[in-house]
């Protein structure tokens, strides 16, 4: 099987207005398309930042919370997602945009436990973790 390159993360929300409005203002996202399957009362928002990357939003009717964790060490408690991780070029100022956007701290800026690399993690109006991680000191920045 050959694989060109990661389409996209599906995460799903309660409340789809409000998370795609916050995913736009805190990460500059763009709604591409909105859909909806009827018959399984299902509706979708895919959202592209202007690099390329795409966050798909999904949500239906009676659906419930689920993990939220309170750090980056208790998501791996629970199986299936965990996080999603945006390479930045500075984890403070992008931190600092994203508290300011109304997100919640999780773990300061601070080394990760890759060389090199800083990282910080915040979570979303939601509850659903954002990792924020800087490789520019480790020689890699992403195309």
């Amino acid at each position: 099987m050959e694989i060109t390159r990661f389409d996209h993360v599906g995460l799903n929300v309660g409340d789809i207005d409000a998370m795609m409005d916050w995913y736009a203002k805190a990460l500059g996202l763009e709604v591409e398309f909105e859909f909806a399957v009827e018959h399984a009362d299902l509706r979708g928002v895919m959202l592209r930042h202007p690099s390329g990357y795409r966050l798909e939003l999904l949500t239906r009717e009676g659906n419930g919370p689920g993990m939220q964790p309170a750090s980056p060490l208790e998501a791996p408690l629970t199986r299936g997602f965990g996080h999603l991780a945006l390479d930045v070029p500075d984890v403070d100022a992008a931190y600092a945009a994203l508290l300011d956007a109304g997100a919640t701290d999780r773990l300061s800026p601070c080394p990760s436990p890759e060389p090199g690399v800083r990282m910080a993690y915040v979570a979303d109006a939601e509850g659903n973790l954002v990792e924020l991680l800087d490789r520019t000191a480790a020689g890699e920045r992403s195309s």
